[in-house]
């Protein structure tokens, strides 16, 4: 299984496939990042909790575990993790 580490090891991922299609799992570390996609992606928080400002809203907003979003294909967004927080990332 490829390992992705980003953000000086502070966001690690892990990608995987099976019957729900391409996935990665991953824990981010406390801080600020910003997000390119390249096709649509679904991203839901396992653990912790991070607001993310996604594309064409007008600030940030938060997301505990076991809450989720959407980005589209070629977007940019922003998050802010308030503590380590583990998430599930579908990609369709």
């Amino acid at each position: 299984m490829p390992v992705n580490e980003y953000f000086d090891g502070n966001v690690t991922s892990i990608a995987f496939e099976n019957h729900e299609g391409r996935a990665t799992s991953g824990v981010m570390q406390t801080g600020e990042y910003e997000f390119g996609t390249t096709e649509n992606e679904l991203m839901k928080i396992v653990s912790g909790k991070l607001e993310a400002k996604l594309p064409g809203e007008p600030g940030f907003r938060a997301y505990p575990a076991g809450t989720e979003f959407r980005i589209e294909a070629n977007q940019k967004f922003q998050v802010r993790v308030l503590e380590p927080t583990a998430y599930l990332c579908f990609y369709s």
